[in-house]
């Protein structure tokens, strides 16, 4: 493919990106929300429709080669950074309760709602897809939280400190762990192509891996940073031993059969819990990740979806989804708050928070994409679910957490 053509590929993508995110910014929404809607106005529905014959020239299957890789390597890094940020906030053992009742119930009943939904579902499954590792796969998709997106929400109304937020966050935390696990189980069960000895191979190949990057590559790491950057900023050869690690985990998890998202998100898991490091990794590797590769992920993401979805047999499907994910996730975490003795309006105020999923989800669809697990008409109606989940969490905040969703509130010690 020539190298102009990628070129022009790259352009558009991020002009496109950037548009959208400044367009739902300025409406209150977060950025990231308008660049995954980047990702569906430039895939068949919007610009595939209105320029039909540019759009193929320029997405050409055959030209996609360079994209892909690039948002892998994207999507690499993101998951490696989401890992690094995945930590207990402050005072979370006074909440300890609370966010395991939260995510624990928050995780459960949109699962227990995916599974019971997927019935009727799994006849837009791709041929050959059994029910059960379909259903399963449909359980997680709708169980995820997007914990970045969840505590950006958070930092921009000055909540991060409060009860509430901090509830939030530590609920968050412990619902993606389960979340993940679950996906992992299912694409090892799916992606071994060996029955159940495959499956064997792979889930203990995982256990394996966990082994190595918490009982070796942790407390190497934890030296290499005390040794050569005391100050938790890393020289230029130590980052390059943290890239290396990060994608030699992505390298394993893929070896493997599982996704490569899951071995860059352990060993991002696995750094020092320390917040000089993760602002230095963010300014040195997320930025990038975020404004020149993630976009291309949405762009691809786009690509898959299908005007097929919105027929009325789609929609009737999309209605489906959308009253599972966000009854189950609103009800799973507003009754897990209640049960840890949080009023109604606060119970309410962290089920909305944990029925936002953004660019966890499609991440989360991507892996399932891959996989086989889904087709173009599920992808896109999930991609929907996804973008509209988000969206209503800072209006349902608002909502139920009225002045409470702007104003401070610190954490009793």
């Amino acid at each position: 493919m020539p190298h102009s053509n990628l070129l022009l590929q790259l352009v558009i993508i991020l002009v496109t990106a950037r548009a959208c995110g400044l367009l739902l910014r300025y409406v209150g929404q977060p950025s990231v929300i308008g660049e995954i809607a980047a990702g569906i106005v430039l895939g068949p529905i919007v610009f595939g429709a209105l320029f039909p014959g540019f759009h193929a020239e320029l997405f050409a299957p055959a030209s996609l080669g360079g994209l892909s890789s690039l948002s892998m390597l994207g999507l690499v890094l993101f998951m490696f950074i989401v890992g690094a940020e995945l930590r207990a906030p402050n005072g979370v053992r006074a909440q300890m309760k609370a966010a395991g009742a939260v995510g624990a119930l928050g995780v459960l009943l949109p699962m227990a709602l995916g599974i019971a939904i997927s019935p009727w579902l799994h006849p837009l499954a791709p041929a050959g897809v059994g029910f059960w590792p379909f259903a399963l796969f449909m359980a997680a998709a709708m169980s995820i939280t997007a914990f970045p997106v969840m505590a950006r929400i958070l930092k921009d109304r000055g909540m991060t400190q409060t009860r509430l937020g901090q509830l939030a966050l530590s609920s968050a935390a412990i619902a993606d762990v389960f979340a993940w696990i679950m996906l992992a189980l299912v694409v090892a069960l799916i992606g071994s192509g060996d029955g159940r000895a495959g499956f064997l191979k792979t889930t203990l190949g995982l256990v394996a891996l966990v082994a190595l990057v918490f009982g070796a590559l942790k407390p190497l790491y934890a030296w290499l940073l005390r040794r050569y950057a005391p100050d938790s900023r890393p020289s230029v050869m130590v980052l390059a031993a943290i890239v290396i690690g990060a994608l030699g985990c992505a390298a394993l998890t893929e070896w493997l059969g599982l996704h490569a998202v899951f071995g860059a998100f352990l060993f991002g898991a696995c750094l020092p819990r320390d917040d000089r490091l993760l602002q230095c990794l963010s300014e040195r590797l997320e930025y990038l990740a975020i404004v020149a590769l993630m976009p291309i992920f949405f762009a691809l993401a786009g690509l898959n979806t299908t005007a097929d979805a919105f027929t009325s047999t789609g929609l009737g499907a999309l209605a489906l989804i959308l009253v599972a994910a966000v009854f189950g996730k609103i009800a799973g975490g507003a009754a897990g708050a209640r049960l840890a003795g949080y009023g109604w309006r606060d119970s309410l105020a962290a089920g909305s928070l944990m029925n936002a999923r953004g660019l966890m989800e499609l991440i989360v669809m991507k892996v399932g994409l891959d996989a086989g697990l889904i087709g173009p008409e599920l992808f896109t109606m999930l991609l929907v679910m996804a973008l509209l989940t988000t969206v209503m969490t800072g209006p349902l905040l608002n909502l139920f957490a009225g002045r409470r969703a702007r104003a401070p509130e610190p954490v009793a010690p």
